[in-house]
């Protein structure tokens, strides 16, 4: 066969050596980084720097058309790449400019390119994929009245896009999403340009300006409205509510740059380029932390069921996070303790501080019930795994007031201010970091002045509760007809999964 370009003969070389090096390989096989809870999850041999993700919406009952581009860095010597990814179809993919195979196993997408990846070198991958909001009901795409938001945590991100979804891999992100004329795209961060209106669609990009994993991404599409705001020292503040509802939502809204204030005078300032809410006619059960554009269900303002104080706690339950999971990350889930402990922490804070519900109370409520929270979900840093198709199972009243409870005790025996110094330094040294429950207990320890290894182990890791500090009278056994269930301050222990 004659061949009539040199672009040809580089294609079909290409093409060649890509059989050729799937020939010598064994089969493919879905990896993970071992993580306790999610085993599955992560993938070993490159470190993800940044994600640069669009998206084209249709409606809320049509998969998107997508394309995702991964720059990373190998850290080895990789011959295949996986990445997690499923619930989507892959139309192409690319390794460094160059055509890859492309298989599913199991939920991940293992790449085989034209030619190994060196050690310590760029590595930039290109995956054409669709990206489907339908039939799943844990996690990923969340549909809304009038479009979509996402609720990734704890491992749903690779329902939405490839990626390598485990907190440990923080990257920077940039969105672009393309929606018909009428509707509004929102993400994380800030906008780069300004929305680009072609023919009958419109076209958003957004990029963070820290880096974020993969379970705290969000694209909202819907009939919204942005509404602006100044926050402490000047921050931008962006919520976004359904058009609809935004005079019933308002006087809410404009209680964030005081929730803000609060936070900054315990643990100093907020750790990104701007925050709000975004306020979506669905229906999830939780709220979540989404980095700077926290998720709630509408109904939580409806008014009905839910006194304003637990509102307001709520909010500054997922504020908190901002600092206590988004900037500083848990390096495997087995730490989530720190991420909703902290952030219920601040939220019974809050609460005491309305006079409607006091920490103590709260605390001595949770004692009593952390024996036996232990035994159904494990000790705070190291909770048994959800059960099979269960995955929001991991969020526990344990990690949320079974694990406040620790901050609780630590305060009680170091003391208030010593307390306060280790909070402001945790989110000070870590920001944008990624640690785990040794480093809390490293430094906790260098504040104190003394080793308290000893007094936080059965704390973070018995099966029972050690006796609290300062309340000998405190009972582990919880009075007759208390519940632990329900959305409440005291009840599910938090407001949520994610919450």
């Amino acid at each position: 066969m004659q061949l009539s370009s040199p672009r040809l003969r580089v294609a079909l070389l290409a093409a060649a050596s890509l059989t050729l090096v799937a020939a010598v390989l064994p089969p493919p096989t879905a990896l993970g980084i071992g993580d306790r809870l999610f085993p599955e999850l992560g993938n070993p041999g490159y470190d993800v720097l940044s994600y640069d993700l669009s998206f084209a919406y249709k409606d809320n009952l049509s998969p998107l058309d997508a394309v995702t581009v991964i720059d990373a860095r190998a850290t080895e010597r990789l011959e295949r790449i996986n990445l997690d990814f499923t619930h989507g179809k892959v139309a192409s993919a690319e390794v460094n400019g160059e055509p890859a195979q492309f298989d599913s196993v199991g939920e991940d997408l293992v790449l085989t390119p034209a030619r190994a990846v060196a050690g310590n070198m760029p590595l930039r991958i290109t995956i054409r994929h669709t990206s489907d909001p339908r039939g799943r009901g844990d996690g990923g795409w969340v549909p809304t009245e009038d479009g979509l938001a996402m609720a990734n945590q704890a491992d749903a991100a690779h329902r939405v896009f490839p990626c390598n979804d485990h907190p440990a891999d923080k990257a920077f992100f940039t969105f672009r999403i393309t929606a018909p004329a009428g509707l509004t795209a929102v993400a994380n961060g800030e906008p780069v340009a300004p929305a680009l209106r072609l023919g009958p669609t419109t076209t958003w990009t957004y990029r963070t300006r820290h880096p974020m994993a993969t379970e705290l991404a969000q694209v909202s599409v819907g009939r919204s409205e942005v509404v602006h705001g100044t926050g402490p020292h000047g921050l931008p503040l962006r919520d976004v509510v359904p058009a609809q509802d935004r005079q019933r939502l308002d006087p809410w809204l404009k209680k964030t740059a005081g929730h803000i204030e609060w936070m900054e005078e315990r643990v100093g300032r907020y750790p990104f380029e701007n925050y709000g809410v975004l306020i979506a006619r669905a229906t999830t059960g939780f709220e979540l932390e989404t980095q700077t554009l926290s998720l709630f269900e509408s109904n939580l303002f409806s008014g009905e069921g839910y006194p304003d104080w637990y509102v307001e706690s709520v909010m500054v339950h997922e504020l908190a996070h901002q600092w206590f999971g988004d900037s500083v990350t848990p390096r495997t889930w087995s730490d989530l303790w720190l991420n909703e402990g902290h952030a219920t922490w601040y939220e019974a804070l809050y609460a005491d501080g309305l006079g409607k519900y006091s920490l103590e109370r709260r605390m001595r409520e949770a004692y009593q019930r952390s024996d036996q929270w232990r035994a159904v979900g494990g000790p705070p840093a190291a909770p048994k795994a959800a059960a099979p198709g269960e995955k929001i199972g991991l969020f526990r009243p344990v990690v949320y007031d079974g694990s406040a409870l620790i901050l609780y005790a630590l305060r009680q025996e170091i003391g208030a201010p010593a307390f306060d110094r280790i909070e402001r330094r945790w989110v000070t040294e870590n920001r944008d970091g990624v640690v785990g429950t040794a480093d809390f207990v490293r430094l906790a320890s260098q504040e104190a002045g003394r080793d308290l290894t000893a007094f936080l182990q059965p704390w973070l890791y018995g099966t029972t509760t050690p006796p609290m500090p300062g309340h000998p009278e405190w009972s582990g056994k919880a009075a007759a007809g208390q519940a632990s269930g329900g959305r409440a301050a005291s009840g599910q222990a938090a407001p949520g999964k994610g919450a």
